[in-house]
């Protein structure tokens, strides 16, 4: 299969090393090109990133040396790549403008930003889910006046846990959820050693978090028309997010209510015989399953099972009724790999599989 050259914008940051990490030796995808902001722009990528590399293997040495393009130089990049992740933080106004921008020079984006999330013509996928919804590319595509660019943005990192859960049950009529998440630090950019005020401590507040946690899953869930998408009306979801002395790893405390009564076997089997269209596609970095259930009455937990699969795998465990909703049960997903680089990188592979990326070059 012939390799995609991609871009990645804001290389510098900790998603951006995520990517290159992901990336690194990828079937698909090589990484050609590397933007950050204009104070960094021609510096060697080691040069630049420094100390802030936090992960826990050495920077590859096919960046390593490679020189950063600034945020100004957009029209040397559709010379270089055929796509770009994005994972810039910028102020929202600013990052839409940027990222159409790019899209507008014919270049496809994948974003992992929030900024487009809510444009009526953006999709916004998780691949095993809403695939189909990428027929928004056509309309948006006639918007931004571009044959080949287009902006595909990753939902957020709070739900990657519990909306894959909650998927294979929507036939059985979920009316009402209720779900409390407890977020690792590295979602807020954030190592635990750097954050003193983390230190054995909880913080019950995420900014923005929980409206995107009630929010986000019903553009997911919804159904795409000629423009945008109509979004889905149930279930209602509430939403509680909270920041725990967590390195990686998102949890989520779930409580549903159906329409009608429904047996733990039913939902068991739901979950152990979920498939989509990624599961044909071949894609290189779909987990297999890409649902586990855990028996353990203690798991899943953080630091066992935030890296099943490499970290794409969406874990369930502990399952049961409840006295007031219908029943209960818990989920962790990966929020530096499947809820940031890795969900965009699965996206990318989706799109390429879908005719919507060429490569050139």
């Amino acid at each position: 299969m012939r390799r995609y050259r991609v871009g990645i914008l804001g290389a510098t940051g900790l998603v951006g090393q995520s990517f290159i990490l992901l990336l690194n030796n990828h079937p698909w995808f090589e990484v050609k090109a590397l933007m950050a902001s204009p104070s960094s722009k021609g510096k060697r990528y080691a040069e630049a990133v420094g100390e802030r590399w936090k992960q826990d293997r050495d920077i590859p040495d096919s960046v390593r040396d490679l020189k950063l393009l600034g945020t100004d130089q957009i029209h040397q990049l559709k010379e270089e790549v055929d796509l770009v992740f994005s994972a810039v933080n910028m102020e929202k106004s600013s990052l839409i403008q940027l990222e159409e921008k790019i899209a507008g020079e014919g270049i496809p984006v994948v974003s992992n930003n929030s900024a487009t999330r809510w444009l009526p013509d953006v999709p916004m996928v998780i691949p095993e889910i809403n695939p189909s919804h990428t027929n928004l590319i056509e309309a948006q595509r006639e918007r931004l006046k571009t044959k080949t660019g287009f902006i595909v943005v990753k939902p957020n990192c709070s739900l990657q846990s519990y909306v894959p859960a909650l998927t294979p049950l929507l036939g059985f009529g979920i009316s009402q959820v209720f779900v409390t998440t407890y977020q690792a630090v590295s979602g807020a950019g954030r190592h635990l050693p750097d954050w003193p005020e983390m230190q054995d401590n909880v913080i019950p507040f995420i900014s923005g978090e929980e409206e995107k946690s009630e929010n986000e899953p019903l553009k997911i869930w919804g159904q795409v028309t000629e423009n945008e998408v109509q979004l889905a009306q149930k279930p209602k979801i509430s939403a509680q997010c909270i920041r725990v002395p967590v390195e990686v790893g998102h949890l989520a405390a779930v409580f549903v209510r159906f329409d009608r009564k429904v047996s733990e076997k039913v939902i068991l089997d739901a979950w152990q015989n979920f498939t989509s269209q990624v599961d044909e596609l071949e894609l290189p970095s779909a987990p297999r399953p890409f649902l586990n259930y855990f028996d353990e009455t203690d798991r899943p937990q953080p630091k066992l099972d935030a890296l099943g699969d490499w970290g794409m795998r969406v874990s369930i465990g502990r399952l049961r009724k409840d006295p007031i909703f219908d029943y209960k049960f818990v989920c962790l997903s990966n929020n530096l790999v499947r809820g940031a680089a890795g969900g965009s990188v699965l996206t990318a592979e989706l799109l390429v599989r879908q005719g919507w990326i060429q490569a050139g070059g």
